[in-house]
């Protein structure tokens, strides 16, 4: 007699690591990596978790903030008792986000009949570094003029809504957002609106 049991099992074995895999392969197929143009300029990687929630994460430059942003950072903490303010250079340093969104498929609303459209929002924290230079004197009088070096971090959460659109016949996405993000380090409470378009490559 032979026994059929080894056989059976295996196929079994199989059919149970294919089950297992799926929801992974799916996942794996919505995979992407592109660039951001906008506030901040980033590489982008996004994955999904699930049908409808997606992780994030951003490397990039940072824009700089406006001028008396920088001139009140200055007058808070002076490098010098006597020092006064005349001028600065800001340059754009890095740019670190890590967030999560919510996903809502919208392609019938908008009657597209080719690819397809998701409308997302989410939120995330965000590191931000510029590299700035002061130009200051030893008093208001005083025709000797220093400098002063910095290195100013932010710190603090972001929060976004946007859409992208998936292309049916090549493994592409392309997106637009918008959003703001809220200082916790080091000027608590300023907001900074935030958006950007870019592409994806899907893997």
């Amino acid at each position: 007699m032979i026994s059929i049991t080894k056989p059976i099992y295996h196929v079994k074995y199989r059919l149970i690591t294919l089950l297992v895999l799926v929801p992974f392969i799916s996942f794996a197929q919505e995979r992407g990596v592109g660039i951001r143009l906008g506030e901040p300029l980033s590489i982008t990687y996004k994955d999904f978790l699930s049908e409808y929630i997606s992780i994030e994460g951003m490397i990039g430059v940072a824009g700089i903030n406006g001028a008396s942003y920088y001139q009140k950072d200055f007058e808070s903490n002076l490098p010098e008792p006597n020092a006064f303010y005349i001028s600065h250079s800001a340059n754009k340093g890095i740019s670190f986000n890590v967030r999560s969104a919510y996903h809502e498929d919208i392609t019938d609303v908008f009657g597209i009949t080719e690819g397809y459209l998701l409308a997302y929002g989410g939120a995330g924290i965000q590191l931000r570094t510029t590299k700035v230079t002061y130009a200051f004197a030893d008093g208001q009088t005083s025709s000797l003029v220093k400098n002063d070096s910095r290195t100013n971090v932010d710190f603090g959460p972001e929060t976004f809504i946007g859409t992208e659109y998936y292309f049916d016949d090549v493994p592409i996405s392309i997106f637009g957002e918008v959003g703001f993000f809220l200082e916790l380090i080091d000027r608590i409470g300023h907001i900074k609106g935030q958006g950007g378009i870019g592409v994806r490559y899907i893997f």
